[in-house]
């Protein structure tokens, strides 16, 4: 896929690239001038080219402040309470710098910073000499924002003595199990709690923790002032919205190979979060989704090779972070991640190129309770080969693959249709409106408003109906960007009814990139190295009836407990994102052929649910995962760790046991994922059974032409 080559591909920029790691970033010499040029043109074209064009003053500088100081010591491990009152003060000049070139904010931060790690450093050997008492009864804060910045230097080191005494103690615990695993026998414990400090497995564990703390200050002292910059300008950009970034220079082979998907590695997008590593999406046919356990919102906490130490990536910015976790198809890394709800777990995973047969339309039938056919299928992403002529024959895409899987499934006569739309992060704007025209009689879908304020009406221009049935669409909060349309418009004409969480992700708008040097002087181009790029959103989202899919997504017509409910995902959690907000709605036909009655259906659907023993389980579970997210005080000390690991032990054995893995999130409390049919991934899945009994009462269910959706 090349980007920009039609309106569609912006939308698969948008789900491939707006937290895509640029790696293999070219170095550039620091220039003053080149600098301000870059700071210039940021203050100049982000107000004139984003969608919202709210105003560069001093309330969009302020949020670009805060976001700068979360970047510059994200788990407030450094900073005084005083270097922060000192930065503060530029706060509310960040515009008034760009404007007038005169940048100061990102090398103030850097030489404050800088001093701050060179203080830590000196306090490690003594902290580490010194030793730490493991059952000295202390607690941890691990949210960065319920604590306060240091006030002192006594203060600072008690913080970092509590830091690295948990990481010992971790790192203690992880080698004990080691051996038990090793041993396959249960380890012995030392007779006595003052024993464990003297024991070869404490020792090891310091040494570890030392030089992974030396090495860990020192790449971030190796930060270069460009660094630094680049930083503070995507900061800036930032403050826009959270899919708006500045980007330094990279090659453009390296951005060819994310954009067509051929990277060798694990196939999962990451994002930096305060400090931490994050997974955003697992590419549909990749590795991370073969092997099933690493997904969205996992924080990934260290790297290794097979055989190797791991490597700790805290605090490690993005790009070198990807270059750990990318290499070689068939070689293994090793990934530490802790799940949402503070489960750590440890993941193999054999690199490899993403399998694009394993991103197709998948289909299967199913049989309802009552006997009746029931035709399935998945769209784990909206594909289209940008490079093949649209009605030349050649290169897949989605609509095509959709509608001769509805061809095959009315074949062997069904009776309804479930749509999965679960996990699908968008792709081709274009088929999100064609697949919509296979249940449609034409129409308008979407609407799409510019940074100028002009809607354009995308629509259905096929009279032809493809399947006209009962029609379930499935989704949940990883359902983005063109499933979400699709979802809404089917949603909007009475076509089809929603089952899902609460919301899906509401990501409701479209970025482009503006290569900074475009439009430079010839004699610019050559005297100044590559000014990056920047990406910008530039349209937004509304459906037909006049709301926009952006923030809230698609609210589902029945909403049923999902092992996701405790996340905290999607648009609306994000710093700075765009509101929801409304235009005129447009004239449409209403679906006139086989629609739900949403009120009836909704009431035996929820009768249902309350009495399914798998959806109470994944009440129960999701709530307990809630409690453990929320938990965010963590023992540092060696009975109460253990105890800790126990209970996380526990959730897992639970979540096993009742065998809650939704399809395409995989299992993530441990086990390779088995390679199932289609067919025996989604028999026993609770959602499916929803749309299996709606369809076993459709009949009955049907709504009249005179009652309101």
């Amino acid at each position: 896929m090349r980007i920009m080559r039609n309106f569609a591909g912006w939308l698969i920029i948008l789900t491939l690239t707006s937290t895509m790691a640029w790696a293999n970033v070219k170095p550039v010499k620091f220039d003053p001038a080149r600098n301000r040029l870059i700071a210039y043109m940021l203050s100049h074209q982000l107000p004139a080219q984003h969608f919202s064009h709210v105003p560069f003053d001093d309330a969009l500088s302020e949020k670009a402040f805060a976001l700068y100081l979360r970047q510059l010591d994200p788990r407030k491990r450094f900073l005084f309470q005083s270097d922060v009152d000192e930065l503060t003060a530029f706060a509310d000049h960040i515009d008034d710098e760009l404007r007038r070139g005169r940048i100061v904010l990102p090398d103030a931060g850097m030489q404050i910073l800088n001093d701050r790690i060179r203080q830590v450093k000196a306090m490690l050997d003594p902290i580490m000499n010194k030793g730490f008492d493991p059952e000295r009864r202390e607690y941890i804060e691990s949210d960065p924002k319920k604590i306060s910045w240091t006030k002192s230097r006594e203060e600072l080191a008690d913080r970092w003595r509590k830091v690295l005494k948990l990481q010992v103690l971790d790192e203690y615990l992880n080698d004990l199990d080691k051996v038990k695993k090793k041993k396959n026998t249960k380890e012995k414990k030392e007779k006595k709690k003052t024993s464990i400090t003297g024991s070869p497995t404490w020792k090891s564990a310091l040494a570890t923790v030392r030089e992974r703390n030396l090495h860990y200050l020192d790449r971030l002292l190796k930060e270069s002032r460009q660094d630094h910059y680049n930083r503070y300008f995507d900061a800036v950009a930032r403050a826009f919205d959270p899919h708006t970034n500045y980007l330094p220079p990279t090659s453009k082979e390296d951005f060819d190979i994310h954009m067509s998907g051929s990277l060798e590695g694990i196939g999962a997008l990451l994002r930096e979060d305060d400090g931490h590593i994050k997974v955003v999406r697992i590419i549909p046919g990749s590795a991370a989704e073969r092997q099933g356990q690493l997904q969205a919102e996992d924080t990934i906490l260290s790297v290794a090779e097979k055989g190797g130490k791991p490597i700790d990536i805290n605090d490690m910015r993005i790009r070198e972070a990807v270059s750990y976790i990318r290499g070689p198809k068939g070689t293994e890394v090793i990934l530490t991640v802790r799940k949402p709800d503070g489960v750590k777990q440890v993941i193999p995973i054999v690199r490899d190129v993403v399998k694009i047969e394993e991103t197709y339309v998948k289909s299967t039938v199913l049989t309802g309770h009552k006997g009746e056919k029931v035709g399935y299928i998945r769209i784990p992403s909206f594909y289209r080969d940008f490079n093949a002529p649209r009605d030349a024959g050649s290169g897949r895409n989605v609509t095509d693959d959709t509608r001769h899987a509805l061809v095959e499934l009315k074949k062997k006569g069904i009776s309804g249709l479930i749509l999965d739309l679960r996990n699908d992060g968008g792709g081709a704007l274009t088929d999100a409106v064609d697949i919509s025209g296979l249940f449609l009689p034409g129409g308008p879908v979407v609407q799409v408003k510019n940074f100028q304020g002009m809607i354009r009406v995308l629509e259905d221009g096929d009279a032809n109906v493809v399947y006209g049935g009962p029609l379930i669409v499935l989704v949940n909060q990883f359902s983005a960007s063109a499933s979400e349309i699709l979802a809404a418009a089917l949603q909007d004409y009475g076509r089809a009814i929603i089952i899902g969480g609460e919301h899906t992700h509401g990501k409701g708008t479209v970025q482009a990139l503006i290569d900074l040097n475009r439009n430079l002087p010839l004699l610019h181009l050559k005297k100044y190295d590559d000014l990056g790029a920047l990406k910008v959103t530039i349209q937004k989202f509304y459906r037909i009836t006049g709301g926009s899919t952006q923030y809230k997504g698609v609210e589902p017509d029945i909403v049923a407990p999902s092992m996701l409910d405790y996340l905290k995902t999607g648009e609306k959690y994000m710093d700075n994102s765009l509101p929801w907000d409304t235009v005129q709605a447009v004239d449409y036909e209403p679906w006139q052929g086989f629609s739900f009655n949403v009120n009836d259906a909704r009431k035996l659907a929820e009768g249902w649910i309350a009495k399914n023993k798998k959806f109470q389980e994944i009440k129960e579970l999701s709530e307990k995962a809630r409690q453990r997210r929320e938990k965010t005080k963590v023992a540092d000390f060696l009975t109460g760790m253990e105890r800790e690991r126990a209970e996380a032990e526990k959730a897992r054995e639970e979540a096993k046991a009742a065998g809650l893995i939704e399809p395409g999130l995989n299992d993530d409390l441990g086990g390779k994922k088995e390679k199932k049919s289609l067919l025996e991934e989604v028999k026993d899945d609770p959602f499916v059974g929803v749309g299996l009994l709606l369809m076993d009462h459709a009949s009955t269910l049907r709504r009249s032409t005179d009652t309101n959706r």
